[in-house]
């Protein structure tokens, strides 16, 4: 596994969960510091729509736009342009092949270069368990294969990565290389924290996701909800620099 030169305040894309941007810069302006990129999701950017990435970047920080799309594929580009000139980092994308073609497409058009937006593609969102793939399919889904299978499509299509659960990122990185970026949400910390109402399913640390080949962790709860946000942050990143430290030396 090579090891991709991303500083320890990037590893962690905070998830800005919140329902306005009061709010969200209030917690940008705690944490930064310590971290320097910033999940806007669906909630967030419908209450300030680009106002709070611009002002997020605009601090010379990073931002993942996770609004999943996902629809037609002539739509998905269109909203990708709306993206790419922002200084966006990462765009998440659902759907089948032409419609990650299409994301991808736009992204590349006239915008080479390590600062192009890059697309993520959505596996399988971490609350999905067992039990849901089943009432969704309407059979038993082996859900390892699933995310490979998803993976592996993204990958050839050219998307620059994926979401996916920390437990399955060992396969993908595995069997697909160093080139796959891999972005896990549903990290928790290794120590007796405690989140209430929590609707992950598939949950790891973030030091074994990042063992297992993930190369960004997304953390919303377990910080924001903290007595002590900076110090849940600094322990999520003494597990991150200890596998990446156990990675170099060959442990796994």
């Amino acid at each position: 596994m090579q090891r991709k030169d991303i500083p320890l305040n990037e590893r962690i894309i905070f998830a800005l969960d919140v329902g306005s941007s009061g709010e969200a810069q209030e917690l940008v302006t705690k944490l930064e510091s310590h971290i320097k990129f910033y999940k806007v999701g669906l909630q967030l950017f419908l209450a300030d729509w680009f106002h709070i990435v611009d002002w997020i970047t605009g601090r010379g920080l990073k931002v993942m736009a996770d609004l999943k799309f996902f629809d037609v594929p002539e739509t998905v580009k269109l909203a990708v342009r709306q993206l790419k000139d922002r200084g966006v980092a990462f765009a998440t994308v659902h759907g089948n092949d032409p419609i990650l073609k299409a994301a991808v497409d736009e992204t590349r058009e006239k915008a080479e270069g390590k600062d192009r937006l890059k697309i993520l593609a959505v596996t399988l969102l971490t609350s999905f368990g067992e039990e849901d793939m089943k009432e969704f399919f309407g059979k038993s889904i082996d859900i390892e294969e699933y995310v490979f299978f998803r993976a592996k499509r993204a990958l050839e299509v050219g998307c620059d990565g994926v979401i996916s659960s920390g437990l399955e990122a060992k396969r993908l990185r595995d069997d697909l290389g160093d080139k796959l970026l891999i972005v896990t949400p549903g990290i928790r910390p290794g120590a007796n924290v405690t989140i209430e109402e929590d609707d992950q399913k598939r949950i790891v640390t973030a030091g074994r996701a990042i063992a297992n080949g993930a190369d960004y962790v997304v953390v919303g709860r377990p910080i924001r909800n903290a007595r002590d946000p900076i110090a849940i942050v600094e322990l999520i990143q003494r597990e991150i620099e200890q596998s990446l430290a156990n990675q170099f030396a060959g442990i796994s």
